[in-house]
């Protein structure tokens, strides 16, 4: 891939993903605040919004402010430019490879946003059956759980193909 696709890619995965992240973020605080949920499709989806502190389910929202600043805001930058400088240089990266880590970038980047802009992430998404449910969560999530699922996917084709 060559490193004007590769740019390309990473830039249009960035602002999708970061702009419907901020835009559904900024929709959800306009139209949540208010009330205390909101349920479609027999229960399944659930609107509601939350302020999470902390990473994935409120891991560390105990944390003292100054030890969640260097950790979600200081640590999380350091990642992502590490990242970044890995998708844009790494040889052996793929397509598929490069789409899976502009992904985590852009989910990283939309929560970062969230943390250096407001101290905390916007999470407003919930979906279950029943009392099976998955935590409060936004875009930026599913789109690093998107990229986490096809690095997997990849891995376990590329083992397959070589076994």
């Amino acid at each position: 891939m060559t490193m004007t696709k590769r740019i390309s890619l990473i830039a249009c995965v960035l602002i999708l993903c970061v702009g419907c992240d901020q835009t559904t973020k900024s929709v959800a605080e306009s139209f949540l605040s208010e009330t205390p949920m909101r349920s479609f499709l027999g229960d399944t989806l659930r609107l509601q919004l939350a302020h999470n502190s902390g990473a994935f389910l409120g891991l560390g929202a105990s944390l003292p402010v100054a030890a969640r600043t260097a950790f979600f805001s200081v640590g999380v930058s350091g990642l992502l430019l590490v990242l970044l400088g890995y998708t844009l240089f790494a040889k052996s990266v793929s397509a598929l490879e490069v789409l899976a880590y502009s992904l985590l970038l852009a989910g990283g980047v939309g929560n970062l946003i969230d943390r250096v802009v407001y101290g905390y992430a916007v999470d407003f998404m919930n979906i279950g059956i029943g009392p099976l449910r998955t935590g409060i969560f936004n875009v930026a999530d599913i789109a690093v759980s998107a990229g986490v699922l096809i690095l997997i996917e990849d891995s376990l084709r590329g083992r397959n193909q070589s076994v």
